[in-house]
C-alpha cells in the first residue's frame, strides 16, 4: 500500500512526541524516517521505527541527550554523542565537518558514544546538498564473520561517500556484507530468495535463503576477504579518531548501542573543469552494455533519485502489517 509522505511523518512525530521527545527533535527524527521510506530505504524507514521505538523505551536511544565536543585540533574534533538519538548526532557532526572543511579545506569529525544513525545515506546527501564530498562510516554489533571463520568478529560496518553533481549527486551508501542484516530480514519476511548468494547455510553452503543465512549468523562479507578486511579498518579508524567503543565492546551487549562513527568532509572546486571532471566520468561508465534488455547503467544515487520521485508522486510504498504496527505505538 501507498502513504502520503506527509501523513507517514505525521504519524512518526505523533509517536515520538509520546516518548517525550521535544517538539523540534521529534520533527527531525520524523523527517529523517520518513524520507528513508521516500527514498526506498525502507529496511531503515519505516520498517526499522518500531526497532527504535524499543531502544527509546529501553533506555538505550535517550531522547534529550544532546552531543559534544570533547576535543580538537585543526581539522579533526572529537565527540560524545551521549546516547542521544543517533541520526540527529550524525546529522550535527556532518555539519561541523563541513564548517571545518570551510576553514581548512577539509574537516573530520569523531563521534563516541552514539547510536544507530538509520541511514548513513542521509549524511552522505546532507553533505552533497550543501556542495560537499562527504564521507562517512560506523562501526556496528559483530555481524559478519571475518573471512574464513565461522564467528561473527566484524560489523557490517556501512560506509558512505558523497560527491556533489549538479545533474544529480553521487552518492554510494552501501554495508560491508553482501547484504545489509536489514535487508535479509526483509527477504526473511517475504519469503523472497536473494538475487545472489547473501551468506553461508548451516551446513556452509552459499545460500540465496535469508533465513538459513540469519540461521546460521554467517552473513557473506562483499568482495570475500576484501571485505572482511575493509570491515576491520574501519571498525579500527572509527574506534582510534573517536576515542570510544569497537565492534568487540559493543558486541559484549546484546544490544548494539554506544557506537562510533566518523564523518568528513571536504570542499571541492566549484568551477567548470569540476564538473566537466565528474561528467566524463559518470558519461564513460554508461556507455557499457547492459547486461540485460531493457535495463540502463546507473550511478550510485541515480535509483534513489527516481524512487524518491515516484513515492512523492504516488504516496511512499510500505509493508501493510508493518504500518499497522506502527499506526498502534
Amino acid at each position: 500500500m501507498r502513504i502520503p509522505f506527509e501523513k507517514l511523518k505525521a504519524e512518526f512525530k505523533r509517536i515520538l512526541l509520546n516518548l517525550d521527545f521535544k517538539e523540534d527533535k521529534a520533527e527531525k527524527c520524523a523527517t529523517i524516517f520518513a524520507e528513508n521510506s521516500r527514498d526506498g530505504v525502507y529496511t531503515h524507514g519505516l520498517n526499522r521505527f518500531p526497532v527504535f521505538v524499543q531502544f527509546v523505551k529501553g533506555g538505550w536511544v535517550k531522547p534529550d541527550a544532546e552531543p559534544v565536543k570533547e576535543a580538537g585540533l585543526g581539522a579533526i574534533e572529537q565527540w560524545s554523542g551521549n546516547y542521544g538519538p543517533g541520526m540527529l548526532s550524525a546529522g550535527i557532526c556532518m555539519n561541523r565537518a563541513m564548517q571545518l572543511a570551510n576553514e581548512n579545506g577539509i574537516g573530520c569529525v569523531a563521534i563516541k558514544n552514539t547510536n544507530h544513525w538509520m541511514r548513513g545515506g542521509t549524511y552522505g546527501w546532507q553533505a552533497a546538498e550543501a556542495g560537499y564530498i562527504g564521507i562517512c562510516f560506523t562501526n556496528t554489533i559483530a555481524n559478519l564473520p571475518p573471512w574464513g571463520g565461522l564467528d561473527p568478529r566484524l560489523g557490517n560496518n556501512p560506509l558512505v561517500i558523497a560527491v556533489p553533481r549538479k545533474n544529480g549527486h553521487v552518492v554510494l551508501d552501501m554495508a560491508i556484507s553482501q547484504y545489509a542484516v536489514g535487508k535479509l530480514k526483509q527477504y526473511e519476511a517475504s519469503g523472497e530468495e536473494l538475487p545472489l548468494p547473501g551468506g553461508y547455510d548451516s551446513e556452509g553452503h552459499l545460500s540465496t535463503d535469508a533465513a538459513a543465512i540469519l540461521q546460521s549468523e554467517r552473513v557473506l562479507p562483499m568482495g570475500f576477504w576484501k571485505g572482511s578486511g575493509l570491515s576491520l579498518v574501519l571498525d579500527l579508524l572509527a574506534t582510534v579518531l573517536s576515542g570510544g567503543n569497537s565492534t568487540a565492546r559493543i558486541s559484549k551487549e546484546k544490544t548494539e548501542a554506544g557506537i562510533s562513527q566518523v564523518f568528513i568532509c571536504i570542499k571541492p572546486k566549484d568551477d567548470a573543469q569540476t564538473d566537466t571532471l565528474i561528467e566524463e566520468i559518470i558519461s564513460y561508465t554508461k556507455t557499457s552494455r547492459p547486461e540485460h534488455a531493457g535495463t540502463t547503467i546507473s550511478y550510485p544515487g541515480e535509483n534513489t533519485l527516481k524512487t524518491r520521485a515516484k513515492n512523492l508522486s504516488e504516496g511512499v510504498l510500505v509493508d501493510e502489517k508493518i504500518w499497522n504496527t506502527v499506526l498502534g505505538l
